[in-house]
């Protein structure tokens, strides 16, 4: 059951980046929290995407335009390494405090309060209309690939600040997704780099039949999505997912989950 659900989450999210917000990481690590420790949720959502990313990549890459790569990428990259190594410390603190609920105990840890209030404002800046449509100023792209760059190496989101950052250099819709493949992939490659010195390899090949059911999933779910590349009006589903985001991140930060 558990490699049905991740595997058809993959797969419907992979489709849906192509035409929403909403990143394969933001709703796949919650996901993958529900079975496994936090921070390794959020390494092999982090290889997931990364492998999306490069068949992406393949798919719409040649598009990409560079200057925006340039502008963009190389400070997210600096920030991404910051991102990630906050995200080894956190997960190496002691629990906040602890609780009982229906007879059964329940801790509050740091890592999982940090992720769960990231999904929780990022699924706001993807439902609330002023958010969403909020753009900034060409000027201050170097700082936007700061901001996307950090959160991208913290929790994985990294999709919602890039688009409001790019939106603003006039790329048509084939430039800006192939701009933003590129640069999630240099997101990628540095956080998976300082992922893979915190988790041993005992951690990545337990769940070898898990995370390749997602790969193979979202590598499906990016191919038709490219078939079907357009403007599609998504609200009502786009609804539906904040919703189940918001429950899954409260339940997170509780420490139900």
């Amino acid at each position: 059951m558990t490699l049905l659900i991740v595997s058809l989450v993959a797969f419907l999210v992979s489709i849906l980046t192509f035409f929403s917000g909403f990143g394969l990481g933001t709703v796949l690590t919650p996901v993958f929290a529900i079975w496994i420790p936090i921070d390794l949720a959020v390494a092999l959502t982090a290889i997931v995407h990364f492998l999306n990313n490069l068949f992406k990549l393949v798919l719409v890459g040649r598009n990409a335009n560079k200057q925006a790569v340039i502008r963009f990428g190389f400070p997210a990259i600096v920030a991404a390494a910051l991102g990630a190594w906050v995200l080894v410390r956190v997960s190496n603190l002691s629990p906040i405090t602890t609780y009982e609920m229906f007879e059964r105990h329940y801790q509050i840890e740091p890592l999982k309060l940090t992720i769960a209030l990231l999904i929780i404002a990022f699924t706001f800046f993807e439902i609330i209309p002023k958010l969403k449509n909020w753009t900034v100023a060409k000027k201050y792209i170097s700082l936007g690939g700061l901001l996307s760059g950090f959160f991208g190496g913290l929790s994985g989101h990294q999709g919602a600040l890039r688009s409001t950052f790019l939106i603003r250099m006039g790329l048509s819709k084939e430039s800006f997704i192939a701009t933003g493949v590129v640069i999630a992939c240099f997101i990628d490659t540095v956080r998976l780099g300082i992922y893979w010195h915190h988790f041993s390899s005992d951690g990545i090949s337990e769940n070898a039949t898990l995370l390749s059911c997602a790969t193979l999933s979202a590598f499906i779910g990016a191919y038709l999505g490219n078939k079907i590349l357009k403007k599609i009006t998504m609200h009502a589903v786009q609804t539906i997912v904040s919703v189940a985001l918001f429950l899954l991140a409260v339940a997170l930060g509780l420490g139900i989950i």
